[in-house]
């Protein structure tokens, strides 16, 4: 299992939104993105800050449904 990085909240919505996510709205220093699913729907709040520390990455990637390699397989696409 890969550690996963430290990086910047629009690096994790640039991920995201190669998984289908859609910004659906902004509030101060936080972004929405939600992804609807035939089973669920995802809702995920990610902070824009330089840095998201690893835990709250692992809670975004929970929310989202996500594994952390599937995560990084999404960082590493172009």
């Amino acid at each position: 299992m890969q550690k996963l990085p430290v990086m910047s909240g629009q690096k994790v919505i640039k991920a995201l939104s190669k998984a289908s996510f859609k910004v659906v709205g902004r509030r101060g220093g936080h972004v929405r993105l939600k992804k609807k699913t035939p089973i669920k729907t995802h809702i995920v709040i990610v902070p824009i800050h330089p840095e998201i520390k690893r835990g709250t990455l692992n809670s975004i990637l929970r929310q989202a449904g996500l594994t952390r390699e599937e995560f990084i397989k999404l960082m590493q696409q172009k």
